[in-house]
């Protein structure tokens, strides 16, 4: 009996002791998990505000985001979430640092906003002329609504609106190697006039100041910004031109769905003679083709092969400029021109695929 009891001892402190680690095991476990999904879910709003970029950042790219006056509650929303999404894709997908994205909006709610009032339009486009340099590319995009008495196109801000005039007066100033304003607001289409010029490339979500209802362009086009089924040339790049296509495409299909009658025709100009088209015709189409929103160096593994890429974005420009002046040219010499650009960017494209293997 003595024994038989000191073998229930021995069994029931062997039991405890298993208990014991067990339920250490799980708690440490527990930890383990914990610590794990507080490194993938943020905490707090900051990461969903202040978005990490994936890629490494490009500092000769910059971006200002207005957003106006929304009027309505419904609005309001509709254009903070769209001012999210497309700060999301330019840091996350595109590459911009978080410090080159300007945002104005119509209450600021983020450190790093102001609030979307002519002064502060003022202030942020002239506060960047000692950041930009003849490198840079800018992009500059206005969420809200727009008006246009038959005189003056203007976009709604908070306070008195700024006309596109004085737009054009403060763009045409920075000293960036291109400008690229994306006016997705209604009434937008009297801004292609103002902002022409040969180195912009201007959209806008109408075609002229006569189509006043709110639009859903700038909805499409963001989308358009993370989505690779707008990369119609499959190069793994979204240009300036496609991410237009695709936006447009899907707005006519959001009407036709809606069974509405289109309200909004989005048209883009690049050639600077203030005519603005829904398609590559007419000149337009050779800047907003070659025109990228990221940057052919973020995809190379070192700067050899970042200059390959840079060459080859520079040849394919080339190509397009070429397409253009062959009207004016004589068949025998633009064949010769167009044969000289194309051998070029062969050799580059083989380099290119040489040095990624």
């Amino acid at each position: 009996m003595r024994i038989r009891g000191l073998q229930n001892s021995w069994w029931k402190l062997c039991m405890m002791r298993y208990l014991i680690l067990m339920g250490l095991l799980m708690c440490m476990g527990a930890i383990v998990r914990a610590q794990t999904t507080s490194a993938i879910i943020p905490s707090d709003q900051s990461a969903i505000r202040n978005p990490q970029p994936v890629i490494p950042s490009d500092p000769n790219k910059f971006a200002v985001i207005i957003s106006g006056v929304s009027g309505e509650e419904a609005y309001a929303k509709q254009f903070a979430e769209w001012v999210s999404e497309l700060r999301g894709a330019l840091t996350n997908r595109l590459g911009f640092a978080q410090n080159n994205i300007k945002i104005l909006t119509e209450k600021p709610i983020a450190s790093g906003t102001t609030r979307a009032t002519a002064e502060g339009v003022r202030q942020t486009l002239q506060t960047l002329h000692s950041s930009l340099s003849p490198e840079s590319t800018i992009f500059i995009f206005f969420i809200g609504h727009g008006t246009f008495d038959g005189t003056q196109a203007k976009f709604n801000l908070v306070g008195p609106d700024l006309s596109a005039a004085a737009y054009a007066s403060l763009i045409k100033s920075l000293p960036a190697r291109r400008i690229v304003v994306v006016n997705m607001a209604s009434a937008s289409g009297e801004f292609i006039k103002a902002l022409a010029n040969q180195k912009h490339v201007v959209i806008t979500a109408t075609r002229s100041g006569q189509e006043q209802n709110a639009t859903r362009f700038a909805e499409h086009f963001i989308k358009a910004l993370s989505n690779m089924e707008a990369d119609t040339d499959q190069n793994k790049r979204i240009s300036v031109l496609e991410a237009f296509d695709y936006a447009t495409k899907l707005t006519a299909e959001w009407y036709a769905g809606a069974g509405r009658l289109a309200t909004e025709h989005a048209v883009f100009d690049d050639n600077g003679d203030g005519v603005g088209h829904q398609k590559v015709e007419a000149g337009d189409g050779v800047l907003a083709k070659t025109t990228y929103f990221d940057s052919p160096e973020q995809g190379a593994r070192n700067a050899a092969q970042a200059a390959l890429m840079t060459e080859r974005t520079r040849l394919e420009a080339a190509v397009e400029e070429l397409k253009t002046r062959k009207e004016g040219m004589k068949p025998d010499e633009y064949d010769v021109a167009l044969e000289k650009v194309l051998v070029e960017l062969a050799k580059i494209s083989r380099s290119i695929r040489t040095s990624q293997k």
